[in-house]
């Protein structure tokens, strides 16, 4: 049965975390599989377990530590979201992307969201940084939208525009980070699967010619539901594999986790670097 969430639960998880805390957040971050490391970096930070909010989704996979980690990081006041939980662990959409309201609620007025993916296009190599310019919500398009149930408009309008989820602005910020510190990154399209399997060859192949550039299990809920709370969104694909269009290699969560750790020093000085530039 699909669990829609109501403002009470919303509102019982931002007055947990607000009794906690003595900042008001300007920029939220979700940090995907083996990409948590960015977090130990939060300087004057207050952590909260996940398990310690009310209605808060517990992340069951392994590189997700599932905490709360609130502070500064570059002059700027952040929350941080040290793994997500995901769909296919058996959540409604409405609870995974939970955590984003609650952002909303406390005052992040942008999203920093990232994740581990599948290189489709064949230029990219694992140890990439992927700039997301765009997405493709597959799971969505077969009806599990994160907006699908009674609209919250405290929120946001019933059909909010999607035309730019990711902001221009932003990305651009995004580029110049890169720029600065003289590290080569990508750009494309993500497509947002349900999971849990990775896919087959003839999925990839097909994905690949619908125009995505990489592919992964999250990210695309998350960005709908800060989209249709005004907030604005850059989004950033770790690539951890390259994508099995011929069916003649395996991929494992092993080989996503060990992408992982070689992207972090990247992740963090892209981040590091947008962040200032916010402050410009």
């Amino acid at each position: 049965m699909q669990k829609f969430i109501t403002m009470r639960e919303i509102t019982q998880a931002v007055d947990a975390i607000q009794a906690r805390i003595d900042i008001k957040p300007e920029v939220g971050m979700i940090l995907g599989t083996g990409l948590g490391g960015l977090a130990e970096s939060v300087k004057d930070a207050v952590i909260i377990p996940n398990r310690e909010i009310p209605q808060w989704p517990l992340s069951t996979v392994q590189g997700h530590s599932g905490r709360l980690v609130i502070g500064n990081l570059e002059g700027v006041n952040v929350l941080v979201l040290q793994g997500r939980a995901h769909y296919y662990e058996g959540y409604s959409m409405g609870q995974i992307t939970l955590p984003v309201r609650v952002m909303q609620r406390l005052g992040c007025n942008k999203l920093v969201v990232t994740n581990a993916a599948g290189a489709i296009n064949p230029d990219f190599e694992p140890g990439d940084l992927m700039l997301i310019n765009d997405h493709i919500n597959m799971i969505g398009m077969g009806g599990a939208n994160p907006l699908r149930g009674p609209n919250l408009e405290e929120y946001g309008v019933r059909f909010p525009d999607m035309s730019q989820p990711y902001d221009w602005i932003l990305l651009e910020k995004a580029r110049g980070s890169c720029r600065d510190a003289d590290m080569p990154y990508q750009e494309g399209v993500y497509v947002s699967l349900a999971g849990p399997s990775f896919e087959s060859p003839a999925e990839l192949r097909f994905l690949q010619t619908i125009g995505a550039d990489a592919v992964g299990m999250s990210t695309v809920p998350e960005v709908i539901i800060a989209r249709h709370g005004g907030m604005r969104v850059l989004g950033v694909s770790g690539i951890s594999n390259k994508a099995n269009l011929d069916g003649s290699t395996i991929t494992t969560h092993e080989e996503v986790l060990e992408a992982g750790r070689i992207l972090v020093p990247k992740l963090t000085t892209l981040i590091r670097g947008f962040l200032k530039k916010l402050n410009e």
